[in-house]
């Protein structure tokens, strides 16, 4: 009697010895199918047009650009002035964070810009933890969205060419000329270069921009000495590139930047109180000497540097591509240039984002 007993109680502890390996196992399984991956770093948002699938990728002129809440307004003027001066197929990818994803929906659907071709993207700025130390010198310069040119790959779209836009940007010209830019076999990339501005170098030396690596990178360090970069060399502006996305995977550019990015925090190499912020440096490095040169014309830039300096109307003319970058953006006042901004402008439905003016002007 007692050994049929025994015998029972260990019927049962090894069902429930076989049940606990079947938790444990199950859990195990669930818990790598939900350990999050990189490309959960972004998240797309329901949007009512969905990325194209049945156009072939190369015939569709793929834009990235990124709205935050405080800057709505600026980002769908550039959206306007690209989707009016052009005939091509464009679709844009915004980007935000969580709090701007209804507000830019809403941007969108109030207005005239419903009949664009879009889709939301939401970024998650926990990517960028040990990578970015905080900086009093230019906070605006340390928000999330000024980062997420560093993970283009991670967006998941279908297209191998994307084109990247500030939200300080009018495109003047025909956006497809741009995306259509012959990039050399081995770069990933084109930017402008800043010694290709011949016309406008005096401009840029008046109100002390730099043209140089010298201006962005801290060649006390002997981390910057020992990168090999000629601090004479020239620099570049990444408000406005052309990506190729598999030679950026291929290259792992992504994983390049955020090294950039993780040796700075742990001993300053650069800082926002230089020249191009902490966004700039990065890029810098990683494609010094590896990028295809743009037509100047396509990054008429520095037109937020000073609030008195002016470019000729013949270069404003010229110009497909006009960039706001610095602190005296056309939406605020003082500014240069606002007219060619403003006319770009489609007022913000909600009603938050609004255009700063003189009294003279109301």
């Amino acid at each position: 009697m007692r050994r049929s007993s025994l015998q029972s109680v260990q019927r049962v502890l090894l069902v429930l010895l076989v049940l606990l390996v079947c938790l444990l196992l199950r859990d195990t399984f669930l818990g790598a199918s939900a350990r999050p991956k990189l490309s959960d770093k972004w998240k797309n948002v329901n949007s009512p047009a969905k990325a194209p699938t049945e156009t072939p990728a190369q015939d569709v002129v793929s834009v990235v650009i990124c709205a935050s809440e405080d800057r709505l307004g600026a980002t769908m003027a550039t959206i306007n002035s690209v989707y009016s001066n052009t005939d091509a197929d464009v679709f844009f990818y915004i980007v935000t964070l969580r709090d701007a994803v209804a507000l830019t929906r809403y941007y969108i659907q109030s207005t005239s810009l419903q009949g664009i071709k879009y889709q939301i993207l939401e970024f998650n700025p926990m990517v960028l933890r040990g990578k970015v130390k905080p900086d009093s010198s230019r906070p605006d310069l340390l928000h999330p969205l000024n980062f997420v040119r560093f993970y283009l790959p991670l967006l998941a779209i279908p297209h191998r060419r994307v084109i990247y836009l500030d939200d300080d940007i009018i495109v003047q010209g025909d956006i497809l000329n741009l995306f259509k830019v012959k990039l050399h076999p081995e770069h990933a990339a084109a930017f402008a270069s800043d010694c290709d501005l011949p016309s406008t170098h005096e401009m840029v030396r008046s109100i002390g921009m730099q043209t140089t690596y010298m201006g962005f990178l801290d060649y006390r360090k002997q981390e910057v000495k020992d990168l090999g970069i000629n601090p004479s060399d020239c620099s570049f502006n990444p408000g406005v590139f052309v990506a190729d996305l598999t030679r950026w995977k291929k290259q792992k550019i992504t994983k390049l930047l955020e090294t950039c990015m993780e040796e700075n925090f742990r001993l300053n190499i650069y800082s926002s109180a230089m020249a191009g912020g902490v966004a700039t440096p990065p890029m810098l490095i990683v494609f010094h000497n590896k990028y295809t040169k743009l037509d100047p014309r396509w990054h008429v830039r520095h037109l937020g540097w000073s609030p008195d300096a002016r470019y000729p109307d013949s270069v404003l003319k010229e110009a497909q591509l006009l960039h706001w970058n610095g602190p005296f953006k056309p939406w605020k006042y003082p500014a240069v240039h606002s007219d060619l901004w403003e006319k770009w402008f489609i007022p913000d439905p909600s009603g938050r984002f609004l255009l700063v003016r003189p009294e003279s002007d109301r």
